[in-house]
């Protein structure tokens, strides 16, 4: 067999272990079903047998879920369809075996890997960091097929499963068991052979029916019809104020679920096929599984052979960006330097940063001992007496040219050409740091996001002279930090500062022509956007936005775009929204019907006429335009090297709809000629920052696409 090995212990314990060939990971396949189906024939067929483990021969998972790429490559709904009720009938048969069935779990057990597992009759766990259970389907706008949906709420009750479901929120392991979701924690050795000696267990005990764990009170409320249907109206009310409806796979999923708890779980698992082959050719779960696959093509680095090992890393400044960056770091690199203006200062970030080693401490995922090798890792530090021998230095230190220049000057007499210097900067050119250095081909830009820890991507900035192993260093780094990397080359605002900034002017434009802030951004979260841009600002800072907007300003103006003098006027009466407290909104903690309130002082500073209604789509037109038209200029100035770059950084750094894949996914799906009749329409009335880029009227003019599968 191609996927799976089979052997039988002298007691009688039938072992099946998965292992697919040429890959990391196992994936559920057609291939894999076709040879579990004839192995449960032989067992079915070997009286001998008295119990059957299921266990993963790769070091650090189970199995990961379905093979997205052969999903992709199916045409019809159809075909979709044939291949769900292939894998339905092949765990049916399998949860109906005669002889108890153990699956031996550890690493990863996701989407198809834990329905697989939900259909065995005791589920065994590593009881370790690595091990993750959890369904993230619902991220490619999709459902579990596999009868996630109907045995899961069986197994779990409705109200720790429909979070599950719906959130593709993962459980680590201690979770996992207290849930009822595994029976048992093991230790990482033996796994096999315990698994082996509870099926002989179970087998004498000749009782295997699954285990049902629920709270009393989620008894009460799920044992009846109207307590079931009060939680399914909750459930559609939180997906659509979450969602504002944009995304049909929560309903999907709710609808699942609700048919197999009216109607039975056969019908439930029918109605499960139906509709996952319907969402699985929708718009966005097409766009999502784009961005899936542009996330797993930016895992790869493609000058590997030319990157360096970053045994000793230097940070500068010990901040909220500073401990981020650190903190990303201390489970690759040997030692990393904490460098702060003051040893005080250093240890203060240093102290944040083991609180959050004691969180993932008690989230599971990581080891306490672990967490004392990564702290030990840290040394403060208050000058670089240090710095010899470190291979690269990141500096976050503040958005000042001066103090970035001097920095860098100070690093580099500190050690010599084989470090790498690196500004997470968010708008000031590299070019511009660099200039004057002595060693312009080690300095480059790595663009972090706040909160390091969570935000998934990172952007990193060459010059015309930063070197290729300098640039494939820096990105092996990222890879290996777990960010999402994409390369972008050097200018004002890189790419994602440059294409958010725009927005937010047209945002900041439309409250000086007397539009509602609420109004503003309730129309883009409508349109997907998961923050309204005025709350953005008041979350990113005022006073921020001042900074790059006049960073970014003569770029602009000289191309003849309008911008509003709002951020430098707010800045200088004090307002840095809601860091203190003086923003777009009120934070004195009044609000209006559970919503934030406008801050009329900040209308009346701004100058804007009483308020007016604002239709949402003018409003959602004018502020996503200027991103996806400044997204277009990027790519026809080389800025980004490809779309799907472009995509990538607009999704997962400034939360462009996710559901619709990107600007460029977006174009795609409307159309680049109704596109541009929007830009010129826009523009005739707005004004020259709307005039459609050249590279618009050619896609148009030729009848291509960005992306042409």
């Amino acid at each position: 067999m191609k996927y799976l090995a089979m052997e039988k212990t002298k007691d009688g314990i039938a072992i099946i272990t998965i292992d697919c060939p040429e890959s990391k990971v196992n994936k559920v396949s057609s291939g894999l079903l076709d040879e579990v189906a004839g192995v449960l024939d032989d067992i079915k067929n070997d009286k001998s047998i008295k119990g059957m483990v299921i266990a993963s021969g790769k070091e650090d998972n189970f199995v990961v879920g379905a093979d997205i790429d052969e999903l992709k490559g199916m045409r019809t709904t159809e075909e979709v369809i044939a291949y769900i009720s292939k894998g339905h009938a092949i765990l049916n048969s399998l949860e109906k075996m005669k002889i108890p069935v153990v699956a031996c779990i550890h690493g990863n057990c996701l989407g198809g890997g834990l329905e697989l597992a939900l259909v065995c009759n005791y589920r065994m766990a590593v009881n370790g960091p690595q091990t993750v259970l959890g369904f993230p389907e619902v991220q490619l706008g999709l459902l579990p097929a596999a009868g996630g949906t109907q045995r899961l709420p069986r197994l779990i009750g409705l109200t720790a499963a429909l979070p599950m479901l719906l959130t593709a929120r993962n459980l680590r392991v201690k979770k996992a068991k207290r849930a009822g979701l595994v029976d048992e924690l093991i230790p990482p050795y033996g796994i096999k052979e315990t698994a082996a000696k509870k099926a002989l267990e179970l087998a004498g005990r000749g009782n295997i029916k699954r285990k049902r764990k629920r709270s009393f009170s989620s008894f009460l409320l799920e044992s009846n019809p109207v307590g079931r249907s009060i939680v399914f109206s909750q459930a559609r009310k939180m997906v659509t104020r979450q969602t504002y409806g944009c995304y049909p796979a929560p309903y999907a999923i709710i609808e699942a679920v609700e048919h197999g708890q009216k109607h039975g779980k056969t019908a439930g698992l029918k109605k499960e096929i139906e509709l996952f082959g319907r969402l699985v050719t929708t718009a966005q779960s097409k766009a999502l599984m784009s961005l899936f696959f542009g996330m797993t093509d930016l895992k790869k680095n493609p000058q590997k052979s030319l990157a360096r090992k970053v045994g000793k890393m230097g940070v500068i400044g010990t901040g909220l960006m500073g401990q981020g960056i650190a903190s990303v770091s201390t489970a690759i690199c040997d030692t990393i330097l904490m460098k702060d203006v003051k040893l005080d200062d250093a240890a203060r970030g240093m102290k944040e940063m083991w609180k959050g080693l004691e969180k993932k401490v008690k989230s599971g995922a990581i080891l306490e001992f672990d967490s004392h090798v990564q702290y030990g890792k840290l040394v403060p530090c208050d000058d670089y007496s240090l710095f010899k021998n470190t291979d690269l230095v990141v500096e976050a230190v503040f958005e000042d040219l001066a103090v970035k220049q001097r920095v860098l000057a100070d690093v580099e007499t500190a050690t010599d050409e084989r470090t790498i210097f690196a500004s997470n900067t968010s708008a000031i050119p590299i070019h511009d740091i660099a200039e004057g250095c002595k060693r312009p081909e080690n300095v480059i830009g790595m663009h972090y996001f706040s909160p390091v820890p969570k935000m998934p991507l990172l952007e990193i900035i060459t010059t015309d002279k930063t070197a290729p192993w300098v640039t494939a260093t820096a990105l092996d780094m990222g890879i290996a930090q777990g960010k999402t990397c994409i390369v972008v080359k050097d200018g004002p605002g890189f790419y994602t500062t440059r294409i958010l900034a725009p927005l937010l002017n047209e945002a900041v434009l439309l409250v000086e022509e007397g539009a509602d802030s609420v109004d503003i951004d309730r129309a883009m979260r409508q349109f997907g956007y998961p923050v309204g841009p005025i709350t953005l600002i008041d979350e990113v800072g005022i006073d921020v936005g001042a900074h790059v907007a006049m960073g970014l300003g003569k770029m602009f103006a000289a191309r003849g775009m309008q911008s509003s003098d709002a951020f430098p006027k707010l800045t200088a009466k004090g307002y840095k929204g809601k860091k203190n407290k003086k923003g777009f909104y009120r934070y004195d903690g009044k609000k209006k019907k559970g919503k934030k309130i406008p801050n009329e002082e900040v209308y009346a500073l701004l100058g804007a006429a009483p308020r007016k209604k604002f239709d949402a789509k003018l409003i959602q037109q004018r502020v996503s335009m200027m991103m996806i038209n400044e997204a277009l200029i990027c790519l026809q100035e080389g800025i980004i090297s490809c779309p799907r770059d472009g995509d990538i950084g607009a999704v997962f750094g400034l939360g462009f709809p996710p559901f619709e894949g990107g600007p460029f996914r977006y174009i795609d799906r409307v159309g680049a000629s109704s596109v541009k009749a929007t830009l010129e329409s826009l523009e005739k009335t707005y004004g020259n920052r709307f005039a459609p880029p050249q590279i618009l009227k050619d896609i148009v003019q030729s009848g291509r696409k960005f992306y042409g599968e």
